[in-house]
């Protein structure tokens, strides 16, 4: 069944965690009150870099009840949802920036069982999404270009995300909106008071201190924020 979060959640990113104790990260999360877990799938194509395959969310999933959000910054979504769903993928994300064309994807994750998320990169216009929006149960809008992680929030992508709240407030489809890239205490407030109600938190949550403290304070962080969001 396709993950539908109840409150603002927070979903650490184990691309900023440490892989030599990656079961560690992974627990320290989901004690720490995370709402789901992120994993960036990159290819060497679609993105310069190249991360995860469907072996590590497998076994990322024989050690989480969590959600898993699977982001996949890849040119060819549609060879691989199959294998990530298979392995444990809850909510598959592809870029309508790949080559495969954006409706396709959504029907064969759909096919799947699969929860399914429509992303576009800080450059690309909203209306990218037009095909899809209506049909997807998450939209991500970028707000660092993709593939690496340590960057800095682009701001300039404030007004994207109040356009894309706005218009999935409009349709009514009940799809959440969310922000990766650079989210911090101070940047996920922003992005929440934008109307994003899911945030990928990396080097905020795994960086210094402890996971559950640094999940604390950006919860309360993106939950001040969601209070001066615009209806």
């Amino acid at each position: 069944m396709p993950f539908r979060p109840q409150r603002l959640a927070l979903a650490p990113s184990l691309l900023s965690a440490d892989f030599a104790a990656l079961g560690d990260a992974v627990r320290s999360a989901e004690e720490g009150g995370a709402d789901a877990l992120h994993l960036d799938v990159m290819d060497g194509h679609f993105v310069p870099n190249i991360t995860f395959g469907p072996a590590l969310v497998r076994a990322v999933r024989a050690r989480t009840k969590l959600p898993l959000d699977v982001h996949l910054m890849i040119d060819e979504p549609l060879r691989y949802l199959d294998a990530f769903h298979s392995a444990g993928g809850d909510t598959l994300v592809f870029h309508v920036e790949s080559r495969d064309p954006a409706p396709e994807v959504v029907r064969a994750a759909r096919r799947l069982g699969a929860g399914v998320g429509a992303a576009i990169r800080p450059d690309t216009a909203l209306g990218a999404l037009a095909p899809v929006i209506a049909d997807v149960d998450q939209v991500l809008v970028m707000s660092v270009n993709p593939g690496f992680s340590g960057q800095k929030f682009l701001p300039e992508v404030l007004p994207k995300m109040r356009a894309a709240r706005a218009e999935l407030s409009r349709l009514g489809t009940g799809a959440y909106l969310s922000a990766d890239g650079g989210i911090n205490a101070e940047t996920g407030g922003l992005a929440a008071a934008a109307g994003a109600t899911f945030f990928v938190c990396g080097n905020s949550v795994y960086g210094e201190g402890s996971v559950r403290d640094n999940l604390s304070r950006l919860r309360a962080a993106v939950e001040e924020g969601a209070r001066r969001a615009v209806p």
